[in-house]
């Protein structure tokens, strides 16, 4: 990134001062007597003094902390203590606004198969403090699991406080995983309660999990209830029905617990091994979503909307709304069905504010020649947000020209590992093509090379070089921390290595360049994936693609680029002309593809992440039943076709 990208978007001097962020600076301001010449000044005193910022953050936002006498005893890498003796609860954060604004929106669902329902702040109190009962009456106590198998729908939110308020743990899974996978990730935590949704209907089509959910429960020894919510058939035999949790409503009875007591269990992808089980604590979470809102610029006013799985971080995700008091729509639906309006539809009806998705659903709209701006009014909407993967610059063209010209768009890289983001908006400074607008505070992210030394206006590993409150307390089973380690630590000692390549600039914007074990290095010249993605995919033509870097010992490297057509097309020679000539006008000559196949699909993850590492695994003569779970993958089927590419390599 040698160039200055261009401006898209900046806010009226009004806008910018009216946002929360422009609140808390002038609240530290008055009430600490600290001045800023700007963000980066500001973002640097908030990973150099620790202790200072995040009690500011409990300050600021009111969060319900108390009891605690030192911050951060020790600032080390893994095992930051923080707040000890701190007590919460997360819950409280979330259900505190039930008492000023009972009859308001707290939820809102547009789902295909239970249509549209809403939740005032009332309801949902009254709806969890019913579940929490029967979850009581169960038997589920504190440190317990429950777990659960929903679709991002009214009654996994429901469940979730119900389970945390007591101080039992929660764990998700979206109902679309295979039952292998789920089973991977719910056998390590021995769950006490499984919940779960008989079925659902995606894109028209009724799906039946009934016989996929005996299973599961059958491999869970250790369950003692399974509570059924009966979408479409009605309660199997062996199963009681969600009408149990929902049959005392009352306001819940929430538990103080420690700072750092087990909120929620998520996991790593799995695609490459048997899934991590990261558990995160009730205030860890809880500093990170309020300091996180102020990235958003998310408050009360707001209406709410990301479309995600509930497989997904990104599900957890809608709590820094919430905590805020927003107003959350969920949508539980096919994107695509009828068409890539679907979603957008629900944006211009419930008069949305805030919208993000995945960058693949935005890229997907500009594929389909979508115009949402064009069909529907989107008149409330101010804010855009996007991750999943990299999103390109003509990502952000596509959004502020089909979209909306005056539109915040602050797309985040994060992810489950932290529940959070490192590099997010600000709702304060300009937009640049490409690039994400700055370093999340309090989070001392940087960008090293190979020796561990920071480089600005260059590509290198993501680190994080201080703790963060919602790093994972531990994984679970993990008792001598060796996988925890290895997981982050192993590469520079006492410093968080992500695994992705990204590049700072002078004034703190960012570019991520995708993950820094898929990183192609043609000649000693080093690229991250999306360069190639966003030459490639810029033909009309071409609707998606892969590429993986093959170095073999004492050989050049092999590049094949994998690429799925317009429907209709066939790769010819006229056409891999096309493509190498975009390659080497966008990139360079040094990244020409050796190889480029046709494919039906690219492979990925439950959250839209192309599966470059197992696919490298694999071509590199890797076990393919030990290089990824297929069970843990959106389309499972679309990894024969590289099975079949890599027995003929090795032939040859």
């Amino acid at each position: 990134m040698t160039e200055t990208r261009p401006i898209l978007w900046q806010p009226e001097p009004a806008r910018a001062e009216a946002t929360t962020l422009a609140h808390f600076i002038r609240w530290l301001k008055a009430e600490h007597g600290l001045e800023f010449a700007d963000y980066h000044a500001l973002w640097e005193w908030s990973v150099a003094d620790l202790d200072g910022f995040w009690t500011a953050i409990i300050a600021f936002f009111d969060l319900p902390v108390s009891g605690w006498t030192e911050v951060l005893p020790e600032r080390k890498m893994p095992g930051a203590d923080w707040f000890p003796g701190a007590h919460t609860n997360f819950a409280a954060q979330i259900l505190r606004h039930a008492d000023t604004r009972a009859s308001e929106e707290a939820i809102i669902l547009q789902s295909e198969t239970f249509g549209r329902q809403v939740l005032t702040w009332a309801d949902l109190q009254s709806r969890v403090g019913a579940a929490q009962t029967a979850l009581q009456e169960m038997g589920v106590g504190q440190g317990d699991r429950v777990v659960a198998v929903l679709p991002n729908a009214t009654e996994a939110l429901v469940a979730f406080l119900a389970t945390v308020s007591i101080g039992a743990v929660w764990s998700l899974c979206a109902p679309d995983m295979g039952h292998v996978a789920i089973l991977d990730r719910f056998r390590q935590i021995e769950p006490k309660v499984l919940i779960a949704q008989d079925g659902y209907i995606h894109a028209g089509k009724q799906v039946d999990r009934r016989g996929v959910l005996e299973g599961i429960a059958q491999g869970l020894p250790s369950l003692t209830h399974r509570v059924m919510v009966p979408a479409l058939f009605d309660i199997p035999q062996g199963w009681s029905g969600w009408s149990v949790m929902q049959a005392q409503p009352q306001k819940p009875e929430i538990t103080q617990v420690l700072f750092s007591h087990p909120l929620w269990i998520v996991y790593s992808s799995g695609t490459t091994g048997n899934p991590k089980p990261i558990v995160h604590g009730h205030g860890g979470v809880m500093l990170e979503a309020a300091k996180q809102s102020l990235h958003q610029d998310l408050s009360a006013k707001d209406r709410y909307c990301w479309m995600t799985s509930s497989g997904w971080i990104m599900w957890n995700s809608q709590w820094t709304a919430l905590g805020q008091g927003a107003t959350v729509a969920l949508f539980d639906a096919a994107p695509n069905h009828p068409d890539m309006l679907e979603a957008w539809r629900m944006v211009a009806r419930e008069r949305l504010t805030y919208f993000g998705a995945g960058a693949a659903f935005f890229m997907g709209c500009q594929k389909a020649g979508t115009s949402p701006r064009k069909a529907l009014d989107l008149s409330a909407l101010r804010a855009v947000g996007a991750t999943g993967s990299p999103l390109s610059q003509e990502g952000y063209d596509w959004i502020y020209a089909e979209v909306k010209p005056d539109l915040w768009l602050a797309p985040i890289s994060g992810g489950t590992d932290l529940a959070g983001a490192f590099v997010c908006g600000n709702p304060m400074m300009p937009v640049r093509a490409g690039e994400m607008q700055c370093r999340a505070l309090g989070n001392a992210v940087r960008a090293f090379d190979p020796d561990g030394r920071e480089v600005i206006g260059e590509v290198g590993e993501l680190v994080c070089t201080a703790p963060l409150p919602s790093m994972p307390l531990y994984f679970w089973g993990d008792d001598d921390g060796s996988r925890l380690h290895d997981s982050y630590f192993d590469t520079y000692p006492d410093i968080w290595r992500h695994g992705d390549w990204i590049e700072f600039t002078a004034d703190g914007g960012s570019v991520i360049y995708g993950r820094s074990d898929a990183t192609i290095n043609r000649r000693g010249l080093r690229l991250g994936s999306s360069e190639i993605y966003r030459a490639v995919e810029g033909l009309d033509a071409v609707m998606d693609s892969l590429v993986i870097d093959l170095e073999f010992l004492g050989r050049d490297s092999f590049m094949p680029l994998f690429v799925v057509l317009k429907e209709g097309l066939t790769l010819d020679d006229a056409l891999r002309d096309r493509i190498r000539d975009a390659i080497r006008h966008a990139v360079s000559a040094r990244f020409l593809p050796d190889e480029i196949i046709q494919i039906a699909e690219v492979p990925r993850t439950l959250s839209g992440k192309k599966l470059e590492v197992p696919v490298k695994k694999l071509l590199l003569g890797g076990d393919p039943e030990k290089v990824v779970n297929r069970d843990s993958m959106a389309n499972p089927d679309s990894f024969e076709v590289f099975l079949g590419y890599a027995a003929a390599r090795a032939a040859n």
